[in-house]
């Protein structure tokens, strides 16, 4: 399976300020006080982003996308997104924070309760690729600067995301802003990251 993105079996939930569509790019302008977020520490729910994805009942599959923006604002970000429904899903992103640096990290929501890991990372990065890959009910999300090497971000079970499933990108500006996150070289490939060949499982 290798797979370039046919864009017209991609469905909005929550259209963005604007977009452009081509056949192999996407363009998002996002409109301000637009966010994914569920309670943990801050309490409050946001559920508005605009999400752009396709439907999927393979259990085997990796999707990568290239992201470039022009993020400027607390909390801008655009990437890679798993949304299920308002209290499930997972997002890998870049978020700005200042001009001295900004958050490449996950967020993964199950059952309305959201957990956020992050790292550091230099406020002049305006590109990054992501590969969100499946294997039946559990998920990886790696990053890469060039698109061939890529590194594990996040490995984590969802629990709402054993059967049919839908995936594909996002953009959003959680205060008062708006910027442009465009989308590139997405395709859809048989799973890259592979069964585990460590330590074996416990027996019963």
């Amino acid at each position: 399976m290798n797979d370039k993105m046919n864009f017209s079996n991609f469905n909005w939930t929550r259209e963005p300020k604007s977009f452009l569509i081509t056949a192999d790019k996407i363009e998002i302008i996002t409109k301000p006080h637009t966010d994914l977020w569920q309670r943990t520490y801050y309490h409050f729910r946001n559920d508005n982003a605009p999400v752009f994805q396709i439907e999927t009942e393979e259990k085997y599959f990796s999707f990568t996308v290239k992201t470039e923006f022009e993020s400027k604002t607390r909390f801008d970000q655009c990437g890679i997104v798993m949304y299920l429904d308002s209290e499930n899903w997972l997002k890998g992103s870049i978020e700005y924070e200042n001009e001295t640096f900004q958050h490449l990290g996950s967020v993964v929501t199950n059952n309305g309760y959201s957990d956020w890991a992050t790292t550091e990372i230099p406020a002049n990065v305006k590109s990054m690729w992501y590969r969100f890959s499946r294997r039946q009910d559990d998920y990886c999300i790696e990053c890469s600067n060039d698109g061939i090497i890529f590194k594990q971000m996040r490995i984590c079970h969802m629990w709402k995301g054993g059967e049919k499933i839908q995936f594909g990108i996002y953009a959003c500006s959680p205060e008062n802003s708006s910027f442009k996150a465009t989308f590139t070289n997405m395709e859809i490939t048989e799973c890259k990251w592979l069964a585990h060949d460590g330590q074996k499982p416990d027996e019963n």
